[in-house]
């Protein structure tokens, strides 16, 4: 099931192509005004100011939970919707990259690809950069030290799940070192479909493999 809408054409997006991960449960959609916000900032970016309202654009199953992927770019927006099943993250790999940018949610997702392919036995990896964590190549990643949850000042990319528990004073951000996990108890990871999901109790050395 598609849909297909015109937006402004700038030529400066013409080779470009982003999307929103939108969470549609039953038919009803979840925060969306993250991504609205979020879809507005890399238009802004482009230098377009004439935005479009998500919301035409959405109208998930009645029933069932699905992943809505909507992909615009200067010319044309598109919604596909996907039955959801939640990927099994209970281990990350630490993988260094210091020159990777994910700054904006392109569909060109070929530097996440490899870094992906480097995961071996564990089932993501967690991208390290100038010695710092970011992100996992799906999700945003928060740790939890004396009752409060930190996610890293620097992300690859900034989601609508970790801006909305910063706004809500859930999530506070700092850095986050390598050698700091081990100062760490539980691990969490964020993202759009499965919101806040903590993956280890007690250790975050657990998650590394």
């Amino acid at each position: 099931m598609t849909l297909v809408r015109d937006i402004s054409v700038q030529h400066s997006l013409v080779k470009h192509s982003f999307f929103e991960t939108i969470k549609a449960n039953d038919g009803q959609i979840f925060h969306l005004e993250y991504h609205q916000r979020r879809y507005e900032s890399v238009l802004k970016s482009f230098g377009i100011t004439a935005f479009k309202d998500l919301r035409e654009y959405l109208s998930p199953p009645s029933k069932g939970l699905f992943r809505c992927k909507l992909i615009y770019d200067a010319a044309s927006t598109e919604v596909v919707y996907y039955p959801y099943e939640k990927r099994n993250i209970q281990t990350l790999k630490l993988v260094v990259n210091d020159t990777i940018q994910y700054k904006f949610k392109a569909t060109d997702r070929t530097q996440l690809d490899i870094l992906f392919a480097k995961r071996s036995e564990c089932d993501d990896v967690l991208i390290v950069r100038n010695g710092l964590v970011s992100d996992t190549t799906i999700a945003n990643i928060a740790f939890e030290s004396e009752g409060v949850w930190y996610t890293p000042k620097k992300p690859l990319l900034e989601g609508t799940t970790r801006a909305r528990l910063l706004d809500e004073g859930k999530l506070f951000v700092r850095d986050i070192a390598v050698e700091d996990l081990k100062n760490y108890t539980r691990v969490a990871l964020l993202n759009a479909m499965i919101e806040f999901d903590i993956i280890t109790q007690e250790n975050a050395g657990e998650i590394i493999c």
